[in-house]
């Protein structure tokens, strides 16, 4: 990227420095190198940004859906085209290993090409009215701008998740993506602009939560698109929830887990363990932090669990030959690390901590990374741990045994405050079933890890975790609003329910 626009918000059409004199840089969490510098955002940026946005709102809104779609096609060829070259700036910046970096630009063009193709699908209901002479429908409009706030940890896809459907459906957008990751934002923008879209329509805000605040708490803006951690996502639904005819759609985090029945076919169980607990070092918001497994599997699962955790292969992210890669700040170091004490503390006994890697497992010339492995722990089943209720956010794993019938997974599985995602290992289709209706979660996978999302499936979470409008379909809840329209097509009025139309006076 040129070194005059790396800086830059890019607002009402132009790249600009902004009004304030902050720079904060994007920096690499695998060897602590700098990767670019970025003017920090002010309230002034975001006051202009939004301005803009509300003076495109109605040109923009007066094109049709398909009008509107094709600036995104061309965004979505630039994506496929810079596959290669933007994945691995994923895996550079937010430190998640070269497949997942790739696989979050796939994600991306998945989203762009639903939003897109979505424009030609039919976009209301014909309802039958009780009155023959009526046609009565329900059509959705725009709401007008609308405020994105997007994490680190897919950089990429879950903007896109948050802009291609709002854009698509007739809003205009101001968005401020995550600090720890300006750059894959940057070229986002950079997108944009190449795709001509109007000037306003789209503007981008790099910054820190100061930005993101007066996005949230400006008038002007509509709804509120965010995808982050619990402790914001609330600060910003309970600001949002007393204004009326505004929106907070968020999809938070989870302390999410895995039931492991004694029907579980084992193979199965600890692949999918593995999976849910250390893909992108434990950073997902449904990767998984408890693993519930029956007694008559908990020994043998226990080791063969144990085991992989012991030898998972922790290096440079740009290294196919790495499945975990660094997280993301020394900050989220600290926080795993405390958790771990944590669970010490409340009596956990140790299966693996690899917590403080030797030197020899950290890649040469990155040792000014963030680098972790595996926390692996049992401990006995309480519901008022800490360890086990609250989110770490990283590969800290309690292994939780049970004894009884299904009903008791399930309550262990459902006595945390969260509900984002969850999976059940069994052969038993009326355990998968009973797991399906009575887990207390949004996302639920059948023998599979608790990982994974299809942009054409709702993704999101209920109970803490929020209420998943910010992504895949359920965007268009969010960011439209629907009209019941009826049309009496009769020169008399004749209403439902048998109420007279009759209109009497006293002559």
């Amino acid at each position: 990227m040129s070194t005059d626009d790396s800086r830059r918000h890019y607002i009402d059409g132009e790249w600009t420095t902004g009004t304030g004199d902050e720079t904060f840089s994007s920096v690499n969490p695998a060897n602590g190198e700098e990767l670019a510098s970025f003017h920090r955002g002010t309230e002034a940026d975001v006051d202009r940004a939004l301005a803009a946005a509300e003076d495109a709102y109605d040109e923009w809104r007066s094109l049709s859906h398909i009008d509107r779609a094709e600036y995104l096609w061309e965004i979505y060829h630039e994506l496929r085209d810079r596959h290669e070259e933007l994945g691995e700036i994923v895996t550079m910046e937010c430190g998640k290993e070269i497949s997942e970096g790739l696989a979050d630009v796939t994600e991306s063009w998945h989203m762009v090409e639903w939003a897109a193709g979505n424009a030609r699908h039919p976009h209301g209901d014909v309802v039958p009215s009780e009155i023959a002479s009526k046609d009565a429908y329900m059509r959705r409009k725009p709401k007008g701008v609308v405020g994105c706030i997007t994490p680190w940890n897919f950089p990429v896809a879950i903007p896109f998740w948050h802009l291609a459907v709002t854009l698509v459906e007739g809003n205009t957008v101001v968005w401020k993506p995550a600090e720890q990751t300006p750059w894959c934002a940057h070229i986002i923008a950079e997108m944009f602009e190449d795709s001509g879209i109007p000037d306003g329509v789209f503007n981008l805000v790099q910054g820190y939560g100061d930005a993101g605040n007066a996005i949230v708490e400006d008038d002007r803006v509509e709804t509120v698109l965010f995808t982050g951690s619990a402790e914001v996502g609330h600060k910003i639904a309970s600001k949002v929830g007393g204004e009326p005819g505004k929106i907070a759609a968020c999809e938070m985090g989870g302390k999410n887990a895995v039931v492991i029945t004694e029907e579980a076919d084992l193979d199965i169980a600890v692949h999918s363990a593995v999976m849910s607990s250390f893909k992108t070092t434990g950073q997902r918001c449904v990767s998984s932090e408890r693993l519930i497994v029956h007694e008559d599997l908990y020994d043998e699962f226990k080791e063969r669990f144990v085991d992989i955790a012991s030898d998972i292969a922790v290096g440079d992210p740009l290294e196919e030959d790495t499945f975990m890669g660094p997280l993301i700040e020394a900050d989220q170091v600290e926080k795993f690390k405390k958790y771990n004490d944590l669970a010490r503390e409340e009596g956990a006994n140790v299966l693996v901590d690899r917590a403080d890697l030797g030197s020899e497992e950290i890649p040469d010339g990155h040792e000014d990374g963030h680098w972790v492995g595996p926390f692996v722990y049992e401990i006995d089943y309480d519901e008022d741990l800490r360890c086990i209720n609250e989110e770490v956010f990283g590969p800290h794993v309690a292994l939780l045994e049970y004894s009884g019938d299904f009903d008791e997974a399930l309550e262990m599985h459902n006595s945390v405050d969260y509900g984002l995602a969850g999976a059940i290992i069994s052969e038993d289709y009326r355990q998968i079933n009973q797991f399906r209706d009575e887990a207390e979660i949004g996302l639920a996978y059948g023998n599979l890890p608790c990982i994974g999302a299809e942009v054409h499936l709702p993704f999101g979470g209920v109970k803490k975790s929020g209420n998943g409008l910010p992504s895949g379909r359920e965007v268009i809840e969010a960011v439209t609003e629907r009209t019941a329209w009826t049309l009496n097509n009769s020169k008399d009025i004749e209403m439902a329910q048998g109420l007279s139309a009759d209109i009497i006076t006293d002559e």
